[in-house]
């Protein structure tokens, strides 16, 4: 999850459609749209190469391309969503997978549902899927079947509670890496089992301030060992980011991701990371 990112699908936002219905905050349509190109251009200029879908006028939450669809060495396999409003984003998702040339090996079938904001490569083998009010066992049951045809082990790690099913809480809701022994944490809300990992694996933490995680300190999208993208706005995690030698780059999210709590990987799909 931290190796150079070379392609990604992004999709444009909706400018219509219920945002308070889907638990955003009205944003300004305007900007929101201002806000996307200029997220895709700065992605462009660190040397990414973004592909751009067009915006699905009343879903308003599809330009978060993450969730719907999970990639791994061999294609994508689409998922299933449990947020009403978003169930049918996973099969428009899948158009413009095969689109940009990624053949779509596997998808979910009920009643199983997850959002790939729950799964987090540990390792090339090792898959961590969070089980949630997002995520559940019939999807870890699907997902540990289907990957191992790739040699790939599917770990369990329960989510917290929080604030319940009418906001989501991923797992990468609370953890972001950054580089192969580094990654921001927020600890009062991170499964035992991801902490283990983490320390067994030898990564570093950053522990984001619970003042910083409500304006996504803790969703930060790796470029490359230790280039990342995050929203503008919370400085203590950007200095101890910079701190320990990361190269930081910001953007502004008012309208695109704090108004949807969607940060810069919720944002992105990718398709393509390598050395």
């Amino acid at each position: 999850m931290t190796a150079p990112l070379r392609r990604a699908l992004t999709r444009s936002p909706a400018t219509t459609g219920d945002f308070l219905g889907a638990g955003w905050r009205q944003p300004d349509v305007g900007l929101l749209a201002r806000q996307h190109e200029a997220f895709c251009e700065l992605l462009t200029n660190l040397g990414v190469e973004v592909i751009v879908a067009p915006a699905i006028p009343g879903l308003v939450d599809a330009c978060y391309t993450f969730d719907p669809a999970f990639v791994t060495s061999t294609g994508a396999i689409v998922l299933r969503a449990a947020k009403p409003i978003r169930v049918e984003e996973p099969l428009l998702l899948k158009k413009e997978l095969e689109a940009a040339g990624v053949p779509v090996v596997g998808r979910l079938e009920e009643p199983a549902h997850a959002d790939g904001g729950d799964l987090l490569w540990l390792d090339e083998s090792t898959l961590l899927a969070g089980r949630g009010y997002r995520t559940n066992t019939e999807a870890h049951r699907q997902l540990t079947e289907r990957l191992a045809h790739e040699n790939v082990k599917l770990e369990r790690c329960d989510l917290a509670h929080d604030r319940g099913p009418g906001h989501v809480l991923h797992l990468l809701s609370v953890v972001s890496p950054v580089a192969d022994d580094l990654a921001l944490v927020f600890e009062p809300l991170a499964p035992v089992p991801l902490l283990e990992q983490l320390d067994a694996r030898g990564v570093r933490r950053i522990s984001v301030d619970t003042d910083e995680f409500g304006t996504l300190a803790c969703n930060a999208l790796a470029i490359r060992p230790g280039v990342v993208v995050m929203v503008d706005g919370n400085p203590r995690t950007r200095r101890a980011l910079e701190a320990t030698g990361c190269e930081v780059h910001v953007y502004d999210g008012s309208e695109l991701s704090l108004k949807g709590d969607g940060g810069p990987t919720c944002l992105t799909r990718p398709l393509l990371r390598r050395e």
